[in-house]
């Protein structure tokens, strides 16, 4: 199996200034995320920042990290992405795995299942995780995204809200979980780099806009998204100065990730 490893960062963070150079253990955050990255992959898979300053650039060329140059005024990921794509000469028919650069306790084997997962299934454009919700408190949480399946393990929808609803048992309001175990979504993608040159090209779709998730985008265009569920939920992210510090004390093994 070939695929391509992408890890976009932008320096400009509204809280947390300059987040991809955060230092973590004398290395900076987007060089941590691509070496634990490179460390689960098959051999010979690229892994490559796409980063928006030449700080950023030097940082990874500093720690051996192949690195490029991407515009600063990208309105999302997604289109930083397809200009990397660009800059590599990757072919339409490859896979590329989309790995956040503020992940740096991901775990390295995803990246390769759901890169794998996306080469097993032709009818999907598209790839990503998920993990069993084990609390009420992230069921009815908002900021924890949800996704439903169909049969071949393909999103039907993903959603801010509680789903799938269970009528019966949350006649009386959400005090357990349903039968069904719902599933968090895991913010890690693989695309067909075909479909990844397009997709900053298609139109917003509305329920995209009304759940601020982009990937509504995909479903509603009618591109199929396949699923692969991992048995434990990743490591937390770093968003604000908080995240920054938890990881740090994971990392200096004073705590244990949740």
């Amino acid at each position: 199996m070939s695929f391509t490893v992408l890890i976009p960062a932008r320096l400009a963070s509204s809280r947390l200034p300059n987040k991809p150079l955060a230092d973590l253990g004398g290395v900076p955050m987007v060089v941590r995320v691509a070496q634990r990255v490179c460390e689960g992959v098959p051999p010979g898979t690229r892994v490559v920042v796409a980063g928006d300053s030449d700080s950023i650039l030097q940082a990874c060329q500093a720690h051996g990290i192949d690195a490029v140059l991407t515009r600063e005024d990208h309105p999302s990921g997604s289109d930083r992405l397809a200009e990397a794509c660009d800059l590599l000469g990757l072919p339409d028919d490859g896979i590329v795995v989309n790995v956040q650069g503020d992940e740096p306790l991901l775990d390295p084997e995803l990246v390769t299942a759901v890169a794998a997962l996306l080469q097993a299934t032709p009818q999907a454009s598209m790839g990503t995780a998920a993990h069993a919700i084990t609390e009420v408190a992230d069921f009815t949480n908002p900021n924890v995204v949800k996704v439903v399946l169909d049969a071949a393990k393909l999103a039907l929808y993903f959603s801010r809200a509680p789903i799938a609803w269970w009528r019966d048992g949350f006649a009386q309001g959400i005090q357990s979980l349903p039968p069904l175990a719902p599933l968090r979504h895991i913010g890690i993608y693989s695309y067909r780099v075909g479909f990844l040159r397009q997709f900053p090209l298609l139109p917003q779709a509305p329920i995209e806009v009304t759940e601020a998730l982009e990937q509504l985008r995909a479903l509603w265009h009618g591109h199929r998204i396949a699923v692969h569920v991992s048995d434990a939920a990743p490591g937390p992210g770093v968003d604000t100065p908080e995240d920054l510090a938890r990881v740090r004390a994971i990392l200096q093994g004073q705590q244990a990730p949740l």
